[in-house]
């Protein structure tokens, strides 16, 4: 079984913009040795060519919309999960319909070293959503302790997801 989350890459974010989120948890990533000096640039410009926004109604209009920001495995250094609630709605363009934008709450963002797993682990991220109870998804969605985020993913995604 793989593990996708470390609690000490668990963010909650106060951030008003895409860039000012990423440039926060990029920072802290970097730090930690994580992913390289271009991820920051890479991943703003990825995400303005291939939007990750998703629209989460087609599952359960209970839920909230998240995005799964990702960038090329040149960049990053490990392969993980980054978790990040947004205290405020931030607009990605979605990832079906980029036209089209949506207002994420919670952000997936995907670090791969291992640039063919990529499908998987966003497959991975929708088997979660949809095999968790909705309920307690929307309950998880609103948690804005790192913690508390670590622990509902530790137990539920892993429980989940066969790797």
């Amino acid at each position: 079984m793989k593990k996708f989350f470390f609690n000490d890459t668990v963010y909650v974010s106060d951030k008003q913009s895409q860039t000012e989120v990423f440039e926060e948890v990029f920072h802290d990533l970097l730090k930690k040795e994580l992913v390289t000096e271009d991820f920051l640039i890479n991943l703003l410009e990825r995400e303005r060519n291939y939007p990750t926004g998703l629209d989460l109604s087609p599952v359960s209009e209970t839920l909230p919309d998240i995005a799964i920001p990702h960038t090329e495995s040149a960049f990053v250094k490990t392969t993980r999960i980054i978790p990040i609630k947004l205290k405020h709605d931030i607009l990605f363009h979605n990832m079906i319909s980029p036209s089209e934008q949506i207002a994420a709450s919670f952000l997936f963002m995907i670090l791969n070293e291992n640039g063919e797993a990529q499908a998987g682990m966003l497959a991975d991220i929708m088997d979660f959503i949809n095999s968790v109870d909705k309920e307690a998804l929307c309950s998880f969605f609103k948690l804005e302790d790192t913690e508390a985020i670590y622990q509902f993913l530790d137990k539920h995604f892993n429980m989940e997801v066969s790797a």
